[in-house]
């Protein structure tokens, strides 16, 4: 009676046996241990709207700052999160892992700054359950690598006024190719301050497009120092001076990297 207790137990604390039937993991995106699967859809054609800034709702219509459009099949997972963890270290283990694929991140939200949890849980994703505390949330939109670059993974994580917390993950694999889509200045800053650097390995010689990203990105904390690597590190640092960089800011690192990798200085 007891192993089969035990064994009961064991199998629970996997969550394999509370998961919604039908329901599984994203490809690409491993389970956070302990986390169980409450809600799950797929679609074979969907047409969504992905917020790339804090939303708001004027004069009763939801404004986003910046938008991304595309239809494909969707597919839809949410977790409820152990109570040992915070949504935040899920959303982090989520973030990561998917960069480490070269997941591409268009944007990157914390906290109040995202808007309103409301407007997130019941018009970008239509779940109430996702409704929670505005400095509990976190929000990240990110591109994945080829061979797959048509494809959004949207992740969403909130923590709701009885303390449970939940990680919301959508894929969306686009019927077109997506557009040339650039993440946002103050992604990329938030990235390379928490992370200590921003790999961009996609980014071998600099682009108009690219370096005035980056220069905008940089402007927001004029006291931050970053080397700068890659076979093209020099003609970068040449591009990000002419906008008006303080060359003092940039140094040269590893011309061996992959692409463009920028690197704060301590």
């Amino acid at each position: 009676m007891r192993g089969a207790m035990g064994l009961g137990l064991a199998l629970l604390a996997t969550g394999a046996m509370a998961d919604v039937s039908g329901s599984r993991d994203l490809e690409m995106l491993p389970r956070f241990p302990g986390s169980e699967i409450v809600v799950f859809s797929e679609n074979p054609s969907l047409e969504r709207i992905y917020p790339q800034g804090s939303i708001r709702r004027i004069s009763g219509r939801l404004r986003y700052e910046r938008e991304i459009q595309a239809t494909g099949a969707m597919t839809a997972v949410t977790y409820e999160l152990p109570r040992t963890h915070t949504a935040t270290d899920v959303f982090t283990a989520a973030r990561e892992a998917l960069q480490e694929q070269d997941a591409e991140l268009l944007y990157w939200c914390q906290g109040r700054e995202c808007g309103a949890s409301n407007l997130w849980a019941n018009s970008v994703f239509g779940q109430a359950l996702l409704y929670g505390a505005d400095d509990q949330q976190a929000y990240a939109l990110l591109r994945l690598a080829e061979p797959q670059q048509d494809s959004l993974l949207a992740l969403y994580s909130i923590t709701r006024g009885n303390r449970r917390a939940y990680l919301h993950a959508e894929l969306l694999a686009a019927d077109a190719p997506l557009q040339n889509v650039l993440p946002t200045p103050a992604t990329l800053l938030r990235q390379l301050k928490t992370d200590g650097e921003l790999r961009l390995p996609a980014q071998a010689e600099p682009t108009d497009a690219w370096v005035e990203l980056l220069a905008r990105s940089l402007s927001l904390d004029s006291t931050l120092r970053a080397s700068l690597s890659g076979p093209q590190a020099e003609a970068w640092r040449e591009a990000l001076v002419a906008q008006r960089v303080r060359a003092a800011r940039l140094e040269l690192g590893n011309a061996e990297a992959e692409g463009l990798r920028l690197t704060v200085l301590r």
